[in-house]
Formats: C-alpha cells, structure tokens, sequence
C-alpha cells in the first residue's frame, strides 16, 4: 500500500511541473506495480528465453523493468534477423538506456543507472504499454515468484522520483534560461537569441549572456530577457566586446 501512495504522490506532484504525457507515465507505474486485481501470469527467466521468435518456439517476447510484452506484430524488428533481436526472450532494461547491447550489457540489473536514465526507461516502459500487448512478469530482479515487487524494484521508484524532480528542475531552469543559437568556424562564432532558441517557445527574445555553473571555469550560452540583462547574478557574464542589448554576438572563444 506505501508503494502505491508514493506512487501516486509522484505522479500527482509531477504532472503539475513538467508537460509531458503523465497518463501514460501513471497507467505505466500502476501496471509495473500490479494495481490490478486479476491474477497475473508469472515467466521464469528460462522460459521467458524460449520466446526468441526462433523457428519452433512460442512466441516472440520482450520485458522491460519486469513487465513481459509480446512484440510478434512487430517481428520484422524483434524477430531472428531484426535490428532488435537482441531484445527478444529476456529482461534487458539496462541495455534500453545504456546502448550496451553486448551479452554483459543485455541485462535486467539497472542498480547502477542514474535517476535520469531511470525515467528514460519507464518512457520506454510507456512505449511497450502503449504499442504491445502485456502478457505476465518477469520472475526474479524486479518481481519475486508470487508476483510481488522486489527490494529491487522499490529501489527503481525511488530513483525515478529522484529523476522526475531532476527533470522538472532541469525544464523550468531552461525555461528561465533558454539556450542560445550557435554556429561556429575556424575564424570563430556568433551566438544569438530568438524566440525558439534552445528549442524553448516563448513571447521574448532575449540578450546572449555566458552562465557559469556555481564553482566551475566552464559556461554555456544562454537568453536572458531583457529586463533582467542587468542581472547581479554572479553567475552570469556579458560577452566581451558584444553590446549589452544587442541580440547576436560574435565570439572568439568555444
């Protein structure tokens, strides 16, 4: 019961801070969870390995964070021969985030994924619901034989709670500071700003400035609104030599 009140805890707290599509990020967490009553088929590992898609076995299966999809309408990718075979009978969360595809990375043991990487596989997790038909639970890492969620698996929710608030962090930073254009030659630069730049709509344009991370030499271009471009932030830096109102500079230094 605790796990599914931090669950929703989460997904409550989050659809209010990042525009994303948190319907399918709950129905997910719900599922991975098993909020459902019916009784849920349980998959060794052993026989999760026969459903491979080879010829003579009985299907074609993927699992992801313990949760077992058949994936038979898209065999042209996941069956013998497909660009993600690989995949096919067995756990391989870690792989879905890491791009190790070797057979030490092909694995369900993600203890050592950050919190970022954690959300990036339940986005995964949300695609395999959306697009492929549940089947069962994988039996081991992420659920015990009955069923029931694994010490392993409350320790993905707790990081994908880290990882959620990290990435509202993140978006509303880049919204305060949206990053600038760029284009860069062997003779230098020029850095701009427009209403787009750094992929973040907004009404305003905005002045280029360099933001230093707290204690570090290095910086990233960013818009600052006009209005603030007299900002005493420590932080920030005007370019030399670039008028301080003026929209597009042009640098020497990377």
């Amino acid at each position: 019961m605790l796990t599914y009140f931090i669950v929703l805890v989460v997904a409550c707290l989050t659809a209010l801070m990042v525009p994303y599509d948190w319907a399918a990020v709950w129905d997910a967490m719900l599922r991975s969870l098993g909020a459902s009553n019916a009784p849920v088929r349980m998959i060794t590992k052993s026989e999760l390995s026969k459903y491979n898609g080879e010829v003579n076995r009985p299907g074609l299966y993927v699992a992801v964070l313990g949760q077992v999809f058949d994936v038979n309408k898209g065999r042209k990718h996941y069956g013998p021969g497909g660009g993600y075979h690989f995949f096919s009978g067995k756990d391989a969360s870690r792989a879905f985030v890491t791009g190790d595809f070797t057979e030490a990375g092909l694995t369900d043991d993600v203890s050592d994924l950050s919190p970022s990487q954690i959300v990036a596989l339940y986005d995964w997790l949300t695609f395999y619901q959306k697009d492929y038909t549940p089947v069962g639970r994988a039996e081991g890492y992420f659920y015990s034989a009955d069923g029931e969620p694994t010490e392993a698996l409350r320790q993905v929710e707790v990081a994908l709670e880290q990882g959620l608030q990290l990435k509202a962090q993140a978006q509303a930073h880049s919204v305060q500071y949206p990053p600038c254009n760029t284009e860069w030659s062997s003779a230098g630069g020029r850095v701009w700003c427009s209403t787009q730049s750094g992929g973040v709509k907004r009404e305003w344009v905005g002045v280029p400035r360099k933001l230093f991370s707290p204690g570090s030499s290095r910086s990233r271009c960013v818009c600052l609104q006009q209005e603030l471009s007299r900002s005493d932030n420590p932080n920030l830096q005007e370019y030399s030599g670039c008028p301080a109102e003026a929209e597009s500079c042009f640098v020497r230094e990377h």
